[in-house]
């Protein structure tokens, strides 16, 4: 994994879970999103300093997620994020959910669109953003 990715923790709490007593499909979404701002905070852009100056707007336009081994409640899991991809107006991030000795639980990915957040027109990502999602991307190869 890149020295360049935040990793962020989370253990599986009971209402986490489904009947089956593992993680409910969509709350790895719920964990993930917590990385992503723990994530932007990182690298100095807090999103709610975002949202509160209403200069720009991050909202998903994809994810997808695949799940490898189930999580179940009390289980201690390790988000690492990276950027894996970066366009003008957009940017993907990846999640790898491992557990404590590096096995692979799940992985997911999210992209995220770039908007003005009064009309929700397209805008280019700010140059400072831009340069801080550059230095976490993954490793090339």
């Amino acid at each position: 994994m890149s020295s360049a990715s935040h990793t962020h923790g989370f253990r599986v709490a009971l209402h986490d879970t489904d009947a089956a007593g593992v993680l409910f499909y969509a709350h790895l979404f719920r964990h993930a999103h917590d990385a992503y701002e723990a994530f932007m905070a990182s690298i100095g852009w807090s999103l709610d300093a975002m949202i509160r100056g209403r200069e720009l707007a991050l909202p998903l336009v994809h994810a997808e997620a695949d799940y490898r081994r189930p999580m179940r409640h009390g289980d201690h899991v390790q988000v690492a994020v990276t950027v894996a991809d970066l366009a003008r107006a957009r940017f993907t991030i990846r999640y790898r959910f491992t557990a404590p000795g590096g096995e692979l639980l799940a992985s997911a990915r999210t992209i995220h669109a770039a908007i003005h957040p009064d009309g929700g027109r397209p805008t280019p990502l700010p140059p400072g953003l831009a340069a801080a999602l550059w230095a976490s991307r993954e490793p090339a190869g």
